[in-house]
This record gives structure tokens, C-alpha cells and sequence, in this order.
């Protein structure tokens, strides 16, 4: 009995880390990580340290990763229902320092008990 609850277990946390809210969760990590490095570190070497270049590719990573937000939020918000304003909330969030991991651990506690083993 022990051994079929584990492969359901199993079976609905592969869903889960599948899921667009999944892949949600770690783009929105990452786009507020690169939004972290290019505010504290690219910005000030690129003033005070005349080094341009770091904001340029800091820039243009996080250009891509805030790309890749936006549309894996449309992809979640179609996958877990949300209403608009929720979705609208979360989008704003990426426009704000530090709330992308806020968001994250928001969404943390709303996907399914059953897939709570990994992430």
C-alpha cells in the first residue's frame, strides 16, 4: 500500500514541476535576481566606475528574462485560473525590487499538497 501512495506521490510531483506555475516560479526568480544585479551592481559600476558594458549585459539578460516572465505569467495564469487583477498584481511585482521573491513565496503555498515533496 506504502509503495502505490509513493508512485502517486511521484506521479503528481513530475506534474507539478512540469507545470507552467512551476516554470513560472523559477523565471520570476530569475528575472529577480538579474533586476537585483543590474540595479546594485551593473548600475553603480556603469557611474562610479565608468563601466559600461556590465550594464549591457546585464541588461539585455534581464531584458530576456523579464520577456520570458510576462509570457510564462500568461501561460500560468491561464493554466491555474486566475482572475485578472491577481495576474495584473503579479505582473506589476516584476516591476519592483525584491517582489518577484515575495510573489514566489506567495505561489509556493498554492500549488497542490500532494506535490509538496521537491519544490
Amino acid at each position: 500500500m506504502k509503495a502505490k501512495y509513493f508512485v502517486l506521490l511521484s506521479v503528481q510531483t513530475i506534474r507539478y514541476m512540469n507545470s507552467s506555475l512551476s516554470i513560472f516560479r523559477k523565471v520570476a526568480v530569475a528575472e529577480g535576481i538579474s533586476y537585483l544585479l543590474l540595479l546594485f551592481v551593473a548600475m553603480p559600476l556603469k557611474y562610479f566606475a565608468h563601466m559600461p558594458q556590465y550594464v549591457k549585459y546585464t541588461g539585455w539578460a534581464h531584458g530576456v528574462l523579464f520577456v520570458l516572465y510576462a509570457a510564462t505569467l500568461v501561460m500560468a495564469w491561464q493554466e491555474q485560473k486566475w482572475k485578472f487583477g491577481k495576474a495584473a498584481l503579479i505582473f506589476v511585482a516584476s516591476l519592483l525590487p525584491f517582489a518577484p521573491f515575495i510573489v514566489d513565496r506567495k505561489l509556493k503555498d498554492e500549488r497542490p499538497e500532494n506535490a509538496s515533496g521537491i519544490l
